[in-house]
């Protein structure tokens, strides 16, 4: 089996050879018939992407728009009315397009693009910063499509749209977009009627009670955020403003949420949903949510598409690269020189900074944050 060094080579010398046969391909097209936009991280690089799709649906709204992904994200983005079709990432492109967009660097999937024989391919360019992600063999495949830059440490939803220029679409609108089946919405609603609750956000309404979902793991193990920290601002919203406490967690958080629920006082009643829900069932359930608390997560972007206020807690990530932006949004970090992770940048790190920058942020810091955003809600309950 190739070591990642080898095959990257391999693709290379390969991309070279073809370089000969086809030339670049940075093609100028006509109105696109079908484009694919590939985003291969997580949940939320792929929720931050969506106003790409919106972009492409408005400017080509007959144009047929594939994303490719990993597994988990073909269930974020199902029921999406923007995205036509979803490929599971593989080794080989089976469709044929007439534009495909790169949204990170990534030699092996830029390569697999250019040998697919896609007359225009768009990548990013790294300016700005560092990523480990652009590395040399990345850097010589852009010089056979076309590019853009994209400038680490800036708004990276609003990066993404600058890949669209060479196809006539210029836009700074980054909301983003998702959606949930009625059959998700109808078990999220059944699942709150047997805990005996009602939703914060009824089908289609406002608020009608403060729920407060809080999310205590994260993908990053370096991001965690203490537990018993959690804790406090769950029994603190509870014992304050009468909040109903929703966990939230799949199988694999079990442990975080097992030990958030040590710490949790006597009088909070939490609703545990920790493994409960598939990804379609956690959109559906965290969009009824009157306020949602973590740390920088893929959960924190779904509530942020469903205009769900946030308190993000960043510990090392970086406030500016994407994090919810807007006045129903909160971000909460520690002092700090420079973060020490970024959307491009979360393998290469000081693992003490990185620590420090979490554990340095204070309960009272969070329940600020969480005050200021049920003190406006309650201004809307009262004043609409």
């Amino acid at each position: 089996m190739l070591t990642p060094k080898l095959r990257n080579l391999s693709l290379l010398a390969l991309s070279a050879l073809y370089f000969l046969v086809r030339g670049k391909a940075d093609k100028k097209i006509g109105p696109p018939q079908k484009i694919l936009i590939i985003q291969l991280a997580k949940l939320g690089d792929m929720v931050s992407t969506t106003p790409m799709f919106r972009a492409v649906k408005e400017k080509y709204p007959k144009a047929e728009l594939y994303v490719s992904g990993d597994k988990v994200n073909q269930e974020l983005l199902s029921d999406n009315r923007d995205v036509d079709h979803y490929i599971i990432w593989s080794k080989k492109i089976e469709e044929r397009f007439d534009a495909a967009f790169l949204t990170g660097p990534g030699p092996e999937a830029l390569a697999k693009l250019y040998l697919s024989g896609i007359p225009l391919i768009v990548a990013p360019t790294m300016v700005g910063g560092f990523t480990p992600l652009a590395a040399k063999s990345y850097r010589l495949l852009t010089k056979l499509v076309e590019t853009r830059p994209h400038y680490l440490g800036r708004y990276a939803p609003r990066e993404y749209l600058r890949l669209l220029e060479p196809i006539g679409i210029f836009t700074d609108d980054t909301k983003k977009h998702l959606a949930f089946s009625k059959k998700a919405e109808e078990k999220i609603l059944n699942f709150f009627q047997q805990s005996n609750i009602q939703p914060a956000r009824p089908a289609g309404g406002p608020p009608t009670s403060l729920m407060v979902g809080i999310f205590p793991s994260t993908g990053h193990k370096i991001k965690l955020w203490g537990r018993d920290k959690f804790a406090k601002v769950a029994d603190w919203l509870s014992l304050k403003h009468g909040a109903k406490i929703v966990l939230f967690g799949s199988a694999s958080d079990q442990r975080e949420a097992e030990e958030f629920l040590t710490f949790v006082g006597r009088g909070t009643r939490i609703i545990n949903t920790c493994g409960a829900f598939n990804v379609d069932e956690l959109k559906a359930a965290i969009s009824k949510m009157s306020l949602f608390v973590s740390a920088d997560s893929g959960p924190i972007y779904i509530a942020e598409a469903f205009d769900v206020p946030t308190v993000d807690i960043l510990g090392p990530m970086s406030e500016t690269d994407q994090a919810p932006v807007g006045k129903r949004h909160k971000v909460v970090f520690a002092p700090r020189r420079k973060p020490e992770l970024g959307v491009f940048n979360t393998r290469v790190y000081d693992e003490a900074e990185a620590l420090r920058q979490s554990e340095d942020v204070t309960v009272e810091m969070v329940i600020q944050a969480a005050e200021e955003l049920v003190r406006d809600l309650r201004l809307r309950e009262k004043f609409g």
